[in-house]
């Protein structure tokens, strides 16, 4: 970990970077888009930070019963800090560990720092084993801890052989520097840069750094604005658009700029934007995608004008004369970083002469094998050359990516004809001088699972350097673009420099990734002018729409404060709304017409202009105010008063909104007669009440709105059926009943109004709702709902259910209307009646979860849940999603049984079969062996069979018969079964059984002991050689002669080997009887891993939470 004199606030590990929470599989961002301190005078950091190195050492450590464990708090930079730990992992297989501010809760208002840290777990046995963490972060309210949630397996930590916990003990560093918080909010790009920056859109660093390169180089930027374009393209569906809208913006904007339309263009969706992709392959599809819209234009050709070079393949027979060559072109050029110390070493290597020869020579036509000489030099470079540095390799031996921090230099100005032209062909132009400039630097800050990225660019090839750091943009000199961002270590300066201190080092994971020169003879056509006249005048057209609707909307926002914002609801509204969109309540207040009122306007005024957009005169309108009840409904409360209306808007939104928004809610009282006529509005006296009224159909399961009516408080329902079936269209006798819709959170509440009882009597007032039906219990028809509050119930809870398999997780399969309130015997019957099941207990369910988009680990368990809505809710979220498994056995019985990965050796034969196999939980290991034996071929009836645990390569326990599998993990651990080889089952006095493990020794880290491939036992007798036992192991092994000539034999303890002689006495090394730990005493097998590597593994050339970019359009 590098501790840089200006901090680059970027992010180690995907996985890492987040507050500690309680659900470790939510979104963890991919980087950190928190700004670096810029160097410009105003923002220097004047002091060392201060920093300090704590040891926490806990005990007893794999007894920890509590889920959170925090060390004691420390000081650093005057502030406490404590570590958090879950020693069992927050909700991951990993342990979880972070840096917490230890008094977040105490701290004033507002409060905020910022700190580089390193968290370790020490290895005890092996120090530079160590596990060894780095990130840093603003700590705030919000996030006063963070850390790494996957910091490292489990089974690493917990495995003894491995050093992390010895004695049952763990040690844990924590280094922290504390930084001082830089203003970042108050810069201003434009003004000091004269440049503006790109906004990120969640991971899109990696394009904005690409971005800001190519716009850079005018010649390209002048090609893409001549690329056709017509008024009548859409941004969001024509790249070319897209990008001449952005380097447009880029170019004449004040403020940063937006990337939505140029991603939405690729065809990608926010999920694309979300995932941080490799810059070199978005290059390349970027440029093939625009080669491609070029073609038939008058810019054709120039994307191969500015970037393609040539470079010529051969191989040169030695003893013959014969040669053969490949010409082939490039974009780019891929320079290796690992074992280079910079650029002009990664050339060297590039055109390095490999020679073929013994079992690799080459096949000469007419000539037969010969050896050879092979390479590659180059014809021609490209005016605009990009180098991208192989910063992140595949390491065989771990089987993962890394990242390559190591040290790496790159000059201002790149000579290619040195050492007489040592890089060019026989064919090359000589004349042509390759003499290049550095323009970009594009650099990347973080680990391989993720990180941030940014550039460094000096547009115009003067002294002055840029960074361009998502929307920031600052002035930079040529050492922070050039010789920090070399990689390599960083040692920072000592506390106390009169002790003997270590130094504090870190490794700097900020480093160049990627760099772009230009060729000196081609510089003045590459920074060319580019202007106005450039641009497409439907596009300058469209553009300055854009921006003038843009400062429409910015004064609009600026002038929010003058305004009020009046939402006026009428009759219609309701009856457009109720039944569709709504079924509680009355209205949407978001779906009715709105008025941008000055605050200082009578409103009186506003009547006027309501009156002209509504065609209502002023005398027949009246304005309620809506209130907010306890009950959280919303109903119109009051009119208006005199003395109210003659207030200004600004006045009355105050009195009527105790909330201080923006907006006033009223509704539009407006009296039609029969012939539709207006009306002026009737007298409001404390008698009069005014309900809103929604009629019921249960046949055609339908609300809606019907009217309003004003009725005297001492009235009687009774005295207004009439009118009501008149608003329903009925009869006048037809029998009604009436029920008052009262509250839907958290339950519907909808009760019966008996129609004898006054108005007042009933509890009815102003803004109530009456819903109302045929009486239901007069007809023996059955409806689904028969009355109202059976509906509004049913409205109330209904979900839609959609449903997916388990095994296709992305897809959804059908989908069901229930209802959040059935039990988990409703749903699963619902589910298997559609599936066509005739028993729902063969219905399993999973849940799913919001964060990580997949059904949970485990399955909801038989009747484990009361409703469908604890199946929906993950956390705070709540979901519409269940994965479903149609079992072969009911739930219940299956929830009864333990399920086990067998995986089962042939004796004879090279086969390797998984079996699964279930049993009742109390089952022993001898019934999974009973089991077994009826599913697999024996080599003789009578063989007897072992259950062995190998975990890592090696054989940790063979399973009593008698032992319970209730407890027998096989998640983490491989169940092996095998025969009891003929030779085991007797062995004498003398003989001992030892087990026999296959390794090799890891380069990169400093030949430590890596075991592969299949352990075994073997039997070996008291006197008997080294040379002997090999003959049995060739002969067990069926290992060629060729090949096993070239194994080693060795005695292993505790990753130790001791090489044996073919005369050595085997039985001597080994422990006459076993005991705990034997298995880190084995005769190893040391050879080269040829077994096939996992099929995944060569697409591992990406960041784990990488996908291939595309462009879709």
């Amino acid at each position: 970990m590098t501790m840089m004199t200006t901090p680059p606030l970027d992010q180690e590990d995907d996985e890492m970077l987040v507050p500690h929470s309680e659900f470790a599989d939510g979104p963890q961002p991919m980087e950190v888009v928190q700004p670096e301190a810029a160097s410009t005078a105003e923002n220097q950091q004047v002091e060392d930070p201060p920093m300090s190195k704590f040891t926490w050492t806990i005990e007893n450590f794999s007894r920890l019963s509590v889920k959170k464990h925090y060390s004691e708090i420390f000081f650093v930079g005057g502030y406490k800090w404590r570590v958090l730990i879950f020693p069992k992992g927050n909700n991951v297989d990993h342990l979880s560990m972070y840096l917490d501010v230890a008094d977040s809760t105490s701290l004033p208002y507002g409060w905020s720092r910022h700190a580089q840290f390193s968290l370790s777990v020490v290895n005890q046995i092996h120090l530079k084993y160590s596990v060894k963490k780095e990130t840093q972060h603003q700590f705030n309210a919000r996030e006063s801890d963070w850390g790494f949630t996957s910091f490292m397996p489990l089974s690493d930590l917990y495995d003894p052989t491995r050093g992390y916990l010895v004695n049952d003990t763990c040690m844990v560093e924590a280094e922290v520097a504390v930084r001082r918080v830089v203003d970042y909010w108050s810069y201003d790009s434009k003004k000091e840069t004269g440049y503006v920056g790109l906004k990120n859109q969640g991971a899109t660093c990696y394009m904005n750094s690409l971005l800001q390169t190519l716009y850079h180089i005018p010649y390209f930027r002048k090609a893409v604005y001549h690329m056709p374009t017509t008024e009548n393209d859409m941004p969001l569906w024509s790249i070319p658009l897209a990008l001449q809208s952005l380097f447009y913006k880029l170019q004449y904007s004040d403020n940063s700029v937006a990337t939505k339309e140029l991603t939405k263009s690729f065809g990608w969706d926010t999920y694309d934007s979300f995932m941080q992709h490799d810059v070199q392959e978005l290059n390349r599809v970027l440029c093939e995608k625009l080669e491609d819209k070029m073609k038939g234009t008058v810019v054709e050709g120039t994307i191969q004008q500015l970037f393609e070079g040539h470079h010529m393949n051969y191989i040169e027979c030695i003893n013959v004369d014969y040669k053969s060559s490949r010409k082939e072109s490039f974009y780019d050029l891929q320079l290796d970083v690992k074992g280079c110390q910079d650029v002009y070493a990664s050339f060297d290597k590039y055109v390095e002469v490999e020679r073929l020869e013994g079992d690799n020579k080459y096949h000469a036509e007419q000539y037969g094998l010969q050896e050879a000489k092979k390479g590659v030099l180059f014809i021609d470079f490209p005016p605009v050359l990009q180098l991208q540095l192989k910063r992140f390799e595949y390491d065989f031996m771990r089987d993962a990516m890394v990242k390559i921090n190591d040290r790496y230099e790159f000059p201002l100005q790149l000579d290619l004809d040195r050492d007489d032209g040592k890089y060019l062909s026989p064919d090359a132009d000589r004349s042509v001088r390759n003499l290049y400039m550095l323009h970009s630097v594009l650099v990347h800050s973080g680990g391989v699972h993720g990180g941030h990225y940014y550039a460094f660019i000096r547009p115009t090839l003067t002294d002055q350097w840029y960074k361009f750091d998502d929307e920031r943009v600052t002035k930079e000199d040529v050492k922070r673009a050039l010789e920090e961002q070399y990689g390599g270590e960083e040692e920072l300066p000592q506390a106390n420099p009169g002790f003997n201190n270590t130094p504090f080092k870190f490794t700097k994971y900020s480093n160049a990734y990627m760099l772009v020169y230009i060729r000196e003879s081609d510089k003045d056509k590459i920074i060319c002018n580019v202007d106005e006249k450039d641009i497409a005048e439907h596009l300058r057209i469209r553009l300055k729409k854009e921006q003038e609707e843009k400062e429409h909307k910015k004064k609009e926002k600026a002038e929010a404060h003058l305004y009020t914002i009046i939402k006026v609801a009428r009759d219609g509204d309701l009856a457009e709304q109720i039944g569709r969109d709504i079924y509680f309540d009355l209205v949407d207040h978001d779906k009715v017409r709105s008025f941008r009122i000055q605050k200082q306007l009578p409103f009186t005024a506003f009547k006027e202009e309501v009156a002209k957009e509504c065609g209502i005169p002023v005398q027949f309108q009246r304005f309620w105010l809506w209130a907010k009840r306890q009950n959280h409904t919303y109903r119109p409360n009051r009119p208006l008063t005199a003395q109210e209306e003659a207030q200004t808007v600004g006045q009355l939104r105050e009195v009527s909104n105790k909330a201080h928004n923006a907006e006033l809610k009223l509704f539009l009282e407006v009296e039609l007669a029969s012939d539709l006529r207006l009306l002026p509005p009737p007298d409001k006296t404390k008698e009069d009440i005014l309900l809103f009224f929604k009629f019921y159909d249960p046949d055609k399961e339908e609300l809606r709105f019907v009217g309003r009516l004003f009725v005297k408080a001492l009235g009687r329902p009774f005295e207004i059926l009439a009118k009501l079936n008149e608003l329903a269209g009925f009869p006048p006798n037809e029998q009604l009943e009436l029920f008052e819709e009262i509250k839907f959170e958290p339950s519907v509440m909808c009760e019966h109004i008996d129609v004898k009882f006054t108005f007042r009597s009933c509890q009815l007032e102003d803004g109530d709702i009456i819903c109302y039906q045929k009486n239901p219990y007069l007809s023996d028809i059955r409806y689904r709902y028969q009355d109202i509050p059976t509906f509004l119930e049913y409205v109330n809870n209904r979900q839609v259910v959609h449903f997916r398999l388990l095994e296709k997780p992305k897809e959804d399969d059908f989908s069901l209307e229930l209802s959040k309130i059935f039990t988990y015997d409703d749903v699963v019957d619902r589910v298997a009646h559609h599936l066509g099941l005739d028993d729902p207990s063969k219905i399993r369910l999973t849940s799913h979860n919001c964060y990580s988009q997949q059904p949970k680990p485990q399955p909801i368990k038989y009747r484990g849940v009361d409703h469908l809505s604890d199946m929906l809710v993950h956390y705070n979220q709540t979901s519409d999603i269940l994965y479903y498994e149609v079992l072969d056995i009911p739930l219940p019985e299956l929830q009864g049984l333990k399920t086990l990965k067998v995986v089962f050796h042939h004796a004879t034969k090279d086969e390797v079969v998984i079996h699964s196999i279930r049993l009742p939980k109390n089952s022993t290991v001898g019934d999974v062996i009973n089991n077994l034996k009826t599913k697999v071929e024996l080599s003789h009836p009578n063989a007897e069979l072992r259950l062995i645990e190998v975990f890592y390569h090696k054989i940790y326990k063979i399973f009593p018969h008698n032992e319970k599998i209730e407890n027998i993990n096989d998640q983490y651990w491989t169940l092996r079964a095998e025969e009891i080889p003929e030779e085991e089952k007797n062995i004498g006095p003398h003989n001992r059984l030892i087990h026999v493990y296959h390794f090799m020794k890891d380069a990169n880290q400093n030949q430590m002991i890596q075991n592969f491939g299949e352990p075994f036992f073997l039997v070996i007798r008291e006197d008997e050689t080294l040379s002997d036992v090999k003959v049995r192991i060739q002969k067990k092994l069926q290992v060629p002669d060729e090949e096993y000539s070239k194994w080693k034999f060795a005695f292993c303890s505790h990753g130790r080997p001791e090489y044996l002689q073919d005369t050595d006495i085997i039985s001597t090394r080994f422990q006459r009887r076993d005991v705990y730990g034997a298995w880190e005493q084995y005769l190893g097998l040391e050879h080269a891993d040829t077994a096939p590597k996992r099929s995944y593994t060569v697409n591992q050339n990406r960041h784990t939470y990488e996908k291939p970019v595309k462009i879709y359009n």
